[in-house]
């Protein structure tokens, strides 16, 4: 037992001695570690000698102005600012004697909207000045206006500032006196002038009908119902303009091909084409309203949609539509689409923010049958998700499908008075 003892002793002594590997082996330096270790505070953080990095805050990005367009009507004056980034008025214009001016802080002309201001390509009253390096002014004289609502746009981003022009004085009406009449020879025979065409058609298209119900609600609400509710509520609104001349696609519970849609517009002569639709979502938490005019898909979302309107697979939507689109639709009607959908979202963005949660999805374009023969500026408007739970319950209201039919009533009338609608 001895002999086992001393040799475990020689072992280990060995070991401490020559730095050899032995853990467990050495009970000396194992006491020194322990006595090392309750000596120090476990409670002392370790300071850190990484330094810190402080950036300095940048200047934000200037916003080009791309384009600048005026639009006029007997009583609405419309100024957009076409931009590349989103820009706002850096604070609440203030109503001077001179007039109120808005100043747009990082925004700067590009050299082709200063081209067109200098030219004199704008609508009065409004005043656009490049007041600095980064600063935009639009001025409004006093006496030149009424009221005035700015609005900002996105996808793409935009500014649209509109203006009530003041209302006549009586005493600006009162004319002078006729002179006392004189015989005349009869005035020598005028050539006829050109017209304007009196009467403004307008075909509303509530989508679906009949035995194809549409995208469906959660609660079983159905599209074609509530297509064919706006729509009426929007007849009703716009034949009480005088000038304009309203026709349905559908005005009950009805199918009709998509391509007869198109085919009845035609054949009515028609300046617009409205189709009314409500949109769907795998995802429910999706809601929002997006219009639509004719062209190829921009991306996967707008195919989507496009193919559930049209009853089509998805793989066959879109296929050879850039060639279709330059064949049918001549270039006018395209920028007449265009600025249709525009005024549409922007009268629905107007009209709905103020008494609903609005997700504005924008303006896009996706191949729709229902406007691929169309020979007049059209639309397709997606009012609303149907998926959504709370966009369905207002979808079933009477005040939401009243106010959307208001909306797409002013933007028709909007269009109709600033745009000089050409026959192709």
């Amino acid at each position: 037992m001895r002999s086992v003892l001393w040799r475990i002793f020689t072992l280990a002594f060995l070991v401490g001695l020559f730095g050899l590997p032995g853990p467990g082996l050495d009970p000396f330096h194992a006491a020194a570690a322990t006595n090392e270790a309750r000596q120090k505070s476990p409670t002392k953080p370790r300071k850190s000698h990484t330094s810190q990095i402080r950036l300095t805050p940048q200047a934000p990005g200037l916003a080009t102005v791309q384009d600048v367009r005026t639009a006029s009507s007997p009583g609405l004056t419309r100024l957009v600012l076409d931009l590349d980034s989103k820009a706002r008025p850096g604070k609440q214009p203030i109503l001077q004697s001179e007039g109120v001016t808005i100043t747009l802080p990082n925004v700067t002309l590009s050299p082709s909207a200063k081209a067109k201001l200098a030219s004199g390509e704008r609508s009065k009253p409004f005043i656009i000045t490049q007041t600095s390096e980064r600063s935009v002014d639009i001025s409004l004289p006093a006496g030149s206006f009424q009221s005035y609502k700015i609005l900002t746009l996105a996808n793409p981003p935009r500014l649209v500032v509109d203006v009530v022009p003041p209302q006549e004085s009586p005493a600006t009406l009162v004319s002078e006196p006729l002179p006392e009449r004189t015989p005349s020879l009869p005035a020598p025979p005028q050539p006829a002038q050109p017209q304007s065409k009196p009467i403004k058609t307008i075909v509303i298209d509530p989508g679906h009908g009949g035995k194809d119900p549409g995208a469906l609600g959660q609660r079983g609400t159905e599209e074609k119902d509530i297509t064919l509710k706006v729509g009426l509520k929007l007849r009703d609104l716009l034949s009480k303009q005088p000038g304009i001349r309203v026709l349905m696609t559908r005005d009950h519970d009805e199918f009709i091909e998509l391509e007869n849609r198109a085919k009845f517009a035609n054949a009515q002569d028609a300046d617009l084409f409205v189709s009314i639709h409500v949109n769907s979502h795998t995802k429910r938490s999706v809601k929002g309203i997006e219009i639509y005019h004719f062209g190829t898909a921009k991306d996967q979302r707008a195919l989507e949609v496009a193919a559930r309107e049209n009853g089509t697979p998805l793989n066959n939507t879109g296929a050879g539509w850039e060639y279709l689109v330059a064949d049918l639709l001549t270039s006018k009607k395209i920028e007449e689409s265009l600025e249709l959908a525009w005024t549409a979202k922007e009268a629905m963005v107007t009209t709905l923010n103020s008494h609903y949660t609005l997700v504005d999805h924008g303006v896009k374009t996706a191949p729709f049958y229902v406007l691929r023969f169309t020979s007049m500026p059209s639309i397709l408007a997606e009012i609303a998700y149907i998926s959504n739970a709370a966009e369905e319950e207002m979808l079933r209201t009477g005040l939401f499908t009243t106010r959307v039919a208001e909306a797409l009533e002013e933007s028709v009338k909007t269009f109709l008075g600033s745009a000089k609608l050409a026959k192709q």
